[in-house]
């Protein structure tokens, strides 16, 4: 059967994009203007956040969220190893440690007991906070993360990179969507275009704290505020109060999130119909992700784990399937092992590892495609 490329994620832009995007080029604002609350209010409404803020990237987002949270030199934070390395190097830019805890070899996600062995294995006071990540769009169970960080006095980044539309019920049997920020303290998104919501780069960050929704939305650009100055010579008139950076996003990007993200409701269903025709081709045959009974996954990544994983690679690439692999464990990579995490105990995270590999996801993908990519996979694995 001869097919086109099959990548294993693809943004879907329509003219509904192409003429919000041409609108803000025509008009006064292409940066700082008013697509950038239009689009900020309209995602905290989706998430169920009180505050919204636009970045220019998800790792902007991260880096400022531990900013805000307080994060200094020398202090310690806990994150997966099975995440893109801006959920740990975050940490790193404030000169603050990473420590890593292994992942549940089932659903992936940051273990609960093995942060809990990390946390318990040092006095209290060595950790600051916790990163726990939505991996492949599958929610981590904030309510038990916020539990164990109370006891241990810690704050929580929710890196809800991947998971946009995912959400887990919480045990009074509320839904609660990913970054809503009601048990972490801030939650973080990417529009990267493989992401959900595609806006060529560009992030957000959700909190329900007025205290940090002030705080980042000042450090985003550059520190300078126009609101309780300690001067004030005019209209003209500003103070840079701190010291930020230049993170904002631009309206030409609000304006195609903001079509993006009127879509991503569907695209999530769509996200899950492709799951679940992979999960009733591969069962009992090739071992998949988890999915909790209390969880709704967003399905930015199908993940599966195969014992040939790198013939597999091969196989798919040949004929065209451009599979990819989710992640290098961030304690592997030269950066970390240089700084001390040789030898590390992560041995879920290895062998997850040494197996993954993410199938093509992404909402238009057509069935015809989807039903390539299982019979390659199902001929190599069991032909």
């Amino acid at each position: 059967m001869k097919m086109e490329p099959i990548p294993y994620g693809r943004q879907d832009i329509d003219d509904s994009d192409i003429n919000a995007v041409v609108s803000v080029l025509k008009a006064d604002y292409l940066t700082q203007g008013p697509k950038i609350s239009e689009f900020e209010e309209a995602f905290a409404k989706y998430v169920g956040a009180r505050y919204a803020i636009t970045v220019n990237n998800a790792t902007a987002g991260l880096h400022l969220g531990v900013i805000a949270l307080g994060l200094k030199k020398g202090e310690r934070i806990i994150t997966s190893p099975i995440t893109f390395a801006a959920s740990a190097n975050c940490a790193r830019y404030v000169g603050a440690e990473v420590w890593f805890a292994d992942i549940d070899p089932n659903t992936y996600l940051l273990s609960l007991e093995k942060t809990r062995e990390l946390l318990e294995s040092k006095p209290k006071g060595f950790f600051k906070g916790l990163i726990p990540v939505d991996f492949a769009g599958l929610p981590a169970n904030m309510e038990e993360f916020r539990k164990l960080a109370d006891e241990f006095n810690l704050w929580i980044i929710e890196d809800a990179c991947h998971a946009p539309g995912g959400y887990f019920t919480d045990s009074l049997g509320n839904p609660q969507m990913c970054g809503n920020a009601n048990y972490a303290d801030i939650g973080v998104f990417s529009f990267h275009p493989v992401k959900h919501i595609a806006c060529g780069e560009g992030g957000m960050i959700t909190t329900n704290s007025e205290a940090l929704y002030k705080n980042i939305s000042t450090l985003r650009t550059h520190g300078i505020t126009k609101e309780n100055m300690t001067e004030n010579h005019g209209g003209w008139y500003y103070e840079m109060q701190e010291l930020g950076f230049n993170y904002r996003l631009t309206d030409i990007q609000a304006a195609l999130g903001i079509t993006q993200l009127k879509k991503n409701p569907e695209g999530v269903i769509r996200r899950n119909e492709i799951a679940t025709r992979y999960k009733k081709a591969f069962q009992g045959k090739i071992k998949y992700q988890a999915l909790p009974g209390n969880s709704y996954n967003a399905h930015h990544l199908f993940v599966v784990e195969v014992d040939d994983r790198e013939g597999l690679y091969k196989h798919l690439r040949e004929n065209k399937i451009f599979a990819q692999i989710h992640y290098i464990p961030v304690h592997t990579l030269p950066y970390y092992k240089k700084i001390g995490y040789i030898g590390a105990d992560l041995a879920n995270s290895e062998s997850y590892y040494s197996q993954c590999i993410s199938l093509p996801m992404y909402p238009t993908l057509t069935e015809k495609e989807q039903d390539f990519v299982i019979q390659n996979v199902l001929d190599y694995c069991h032909g």
